[in-house]
C-alpha cells in the first residue's frame, strides 16, 4: 500500500495562485521500497481541503512531472501562460478554455467546452485560460520542469 503524506509544495502552490485555487498543500503519492509509483484511484484524489496531488516529480525542477488538479465549479484561472509546454487530459467533468489571441483578455463567456477524456496541448508560451462552470473537474497536467507561469495583465475596468 502506498504511503501518503501532506506536503508545502511551492510549485503547486504557485499555479494554484494562478488557477484561483486555494490551498496550501497538495497530496504526494509516494514511491514504494522500489521506487515504483503506483497510483491507485482512490490515492490520486487530493487530501481533505486541497486541490492538487502530486504524482510524479515537482513542476519548479528539471524533469517530467504529472499533477492532477481538481477544480470546484466556479473555479478555474485568468490569463496566462507557461514558459514549458504541456500534455493535459480532461480526467472528470467538462472543463472550459480559451487559447490563442483571444485569451489575452478574460472573457469566462467566450470558452470552449472540453469533454471528459480529452487530451489538450498547451505549447510553450501558448496564452490561454480554464475553468470549471458548474461541475467539479478533475484534470491531469504533464509537462517538463521548470515551469514558469506568466500572468497576462487585464485591462482595469
Amino acid at each position: 500500500m502506498n504511503n501518503f503524506r501532506l506536503t508545502h509544495w511551492l510549485a503547486c502552490i504557485a499555479t494554484m495562485g494562478v488557477l484561483g485555487i486555494q490551498s496550501s498543500s497538495a497530496q504526494t503519492v509516494e514511491a514504494d521500497q522500489f521506487g515504483f509509483i503506483i497510483g491507485e484511484p482512490e490515492d490520486l484524489v487530493p487530501a481533505e481541503g486541497g486541490r492538487s496531488v502530486s504524482i510524479y516529480g515537482n513542476p519548479s525542477e528539471p524533469g517530467l512531472y504529472v499533477i492532477r488538479i481538481t477544480f470546484p465549479p466556479g473555479a478555474g484561472s485568468r490569463p496566462h501562460y507557461h514558459s514549458t509546454a504541456r500534455y493535459i487530459t480532461v480526467i472528470k467533468g467538462t472543463w472550459y478554455t480559451s487559447w490563442g489571441p483571444e485569451a489575452d483578455i478574460y472573457d469566462p463567456e467566450n470558452m470552449v467546452a472540453v469533454k471528459e477524456g480529452t487530451f489538450i496541448y498547451q505549447p510553450p508560451e501558448g496564452h490561454h485560460y480554464d475553468m470549471a462552470k458548474d461541475e467539479e473537474v478533475t484534470v491531469q497536467i504533464m509537462g517538463v520542469g521548470p515551469v514558469i507561469t506568466t500572468s497576462i495583465p487585464q485591462p482595469e475596468n
